[in-house]
């Protein structure tokens, strides 16, 4: 494959991330509008956004497998389609019962889509260092999609109408079909029937037997811990306490996005060559840790410049540099046969890291106020970053793993 090409489809794959990662969060602005046109409840509309997580949880890790066996790309484009298909439904929706249906199937396109993503990344490129700048391409697109889906969902919101919000999809979702059908290549399964004949699970053993993916998982779910609660107490504490206007809010997130940028783009995988993969992700995770402790103060006349914005930049900072390499770590310690469903465990840690997380973070802020519920997040992720120092030891390599290096036999996988 020649590097414009490579180019392209990481392009490609990027844009599909990003596309999924702003549905998540672009309707939440749009929220009151759309109780108001089609006539839902209060309890009901909370399936405006539930009913798109649910599907999509739920169908990551059978995604991911399902790539392994027919091949991701055919995977990665059926999952594309639907999520288009569904994005035109979601617009034209004339009833909460249609709506939410179409949310739902825009889940399942959205697991079939974003499952088999990493997989594709990974078997992209064979060199460390070139991996290692993908991942953290896509750690800034997961990161900035947030950020990016409030102040888009206001915009279309107050601008066009809340159906802009999904119709929006469907130029986007074309493009990335057109472009993903020339430019992805397909990797070929190990065959459905062979698949199921074997009763393989959908995570194989071999996979979980592995300590460093194991490993790597557990930081990362206590990253998305940490990330969620974040975001969401970060916002409360902007719109509650400072009394900003959703669309200052959203723009007040371009700090920690700038800083994730710079950290995930440029510089995580430079120092991952020069010290190693596995140092960068423990210091990044201490530089997240800090940031938290230190934004967790939340005056009550507090000055963004001052007791906010340096608080971002350092959460920024170790995110970016630590998501890169955690995923690199985790996706590289799998045999290629495995890929697929690697990349839907990864994905599905980031979910159940993000939801569970959330809840329990939410409800300790809620009685006993927002610092607190921050602080917690700080103390979850600073269990992960003490667990990271294991991945110290034990094929340490000067950069980013690879499938190549992984998948060379080992006691651990037998």
């Amino acid at each position: 494959m020649t590097g414009t090409r490579r180019l392209l489809a990481l392009t490609v794959l990027a844009t599909t991330q990003l596309m999924v990662i702003l549905d998540g969060t672009i309707v939440n602005v749009a929220l009151p509008a759309i109780r108001r046109d089609l006539g839902f409840s209060d309890a009901g509309l909370a399936w405006v956004v539930n009913g798109f997580f649910v599907a999509f949880a739920v169908l990551l890790l059978p995604a991911g497998r399902l790539g392994d066996l027919i091949g991701p790309r055919r995977v990665f484009l059926a999952g594309v389609a639907l999520f288009t298909l569904a994005s035109l439904a979601c617009g034209l929706a004339w009833s909460p019962a249609s709506l939410v249906a179409a949310r739902v199937v825009q889940g399942v396109g959205g697991a079939l889509s974003t499952a088999v993503v990493l997989g594709l990344i990974a078997q992209l490129y064979d060199d460390p260092a070139a991996r290692g700048r993908a991942f953290g391409l896509l750690a800034f697109v997961g990161a900035a999609g947030a950020s990016v889906g409030v102040v888009a969902g206001g915009v279309l919101t107050e601008l066009a109408g809340w159906r802009w919000v999904f119709l929006v999809n469907a130029p986007f979702g074309l493009a990335v079909l057109v472009a993903g059908l020339r430019f992805v290549d397909e990797h070929p399964g190990t065959g459905l029937r062979a698949g199921l004949a074997a009763r393989v699970p959908l995570v194989p053993r071999r996979v979980l037997a592995d300590r460093r993916f194991l490993v790597a998982n557990a930081v990362l779910f206590t990253m998305t811990v940490a990330g969620f609660s974040f975001q969401f107490l970060s916002g409360l504490y902007l719109q509650d306490v400072l009394g900003y206007p959703p669309l200052r809010t959203g723009l007040s997130y371009l700090t920690v996005t700038a800083a994730i940028a710079v950290s995930s783009l440029v510089v995580s995988s430079r120092l991952a060559e020069r010290y190693g993969a596995e140092r960068v992700l423990t210091g990044g995770l201490v530089a997240f840790v800090a940031g938290l402790a230190v934004l967790a103060r939340f005056p009550e006349d507090g000055r963004y410049w001052v007791d906010v914005a340096p608080a971002l930049a350092v959460v920024g900072v170790g995110f970016g540099l630590a998501m890169p390499q955690v995923t690199g770590i985790a996706m590289a310690a799998v045999g290629a046969g495995d890929t697929g469903a690697a990349s839907g465990l990864v994905s599905t840690t980031q979910q159940l890291g993000g939801a569970v997380g959330l809840a329990v973070v939410a409800a300790v802020a809620a009685a006993s106020g927002q610092s607190i519920g921050l602080l917690l997040a700080a103390g979850v992720l600073a269990v992960g970053t003490a667990a990271s120092s294991y991945l110290w030891t034990g094929r340490p390599v000067a950069g980013p793993i690879t499938p190549t290096t992984a998948s060379a036999p080992s006691l651990e996988r037998c």
